[in-house]
């Protein structure tokens, strides 16, 4: 079997940090994938929502330098996750665990951002990896 998936959009909100009970980072991200075709002379956009999870070092990463409106490529594997509500409906949701995030974005020149601590600028790493942490 074969489960890849490589996407490239912009993050639909700020990313969020949550912690494992083991103390594992994890982050949790919207991404936007828009395509673009023609039909007959029309031309048409269509948008996809996709739900992203990072572990580990690379979901610090993710948090500390990716806000809302981030372009990014992501590359990782398709799960479903089934839960049941207090009330007993079952829901199911279908996300991409990242294994790369590579940060996306136009070219600047040497200043790239600042870091809201000291001051000093600072610039995000083009590609962060790791696998899950189980």
């Amino acid at each position: 079997m074969f489960n890849k998936v490589i996407l490239i959009g912009n993050l639909t909100r700020d990313p969020e940090m949550r912690y494992t009970p083991q103390g594992t980072s994890v982050c949790n991200f919207g991404l936007a994938v828009n395509r673009r075709y023609k039909q007959g002379d029309e031309a048409k956009e269509e948008v996809t929502f996709i739900s992203i999870v990072v572990f580990g070092k690379q979901a610090d990463t993710c948090g500390q330098y990716l806000n809302k409106g981030s372009s990014v490529l992501v590359e990782g594997r398709l799960q479903e996750r089934r839960w049941e509500t207090e009330d007993g409906q079952k829901r199911s949701r279908h996300e991409v665990v990242a294994q790369s995030v590579r940060f996306l974005g136009k070219k600047q020149g040497p200043s790239t951002g600042f870091d809201a601590a000291g001051g000093e600028e600072t610039a995000p790493p083009d590609e962060t990896t790791e696998l899950e942490p189980f």
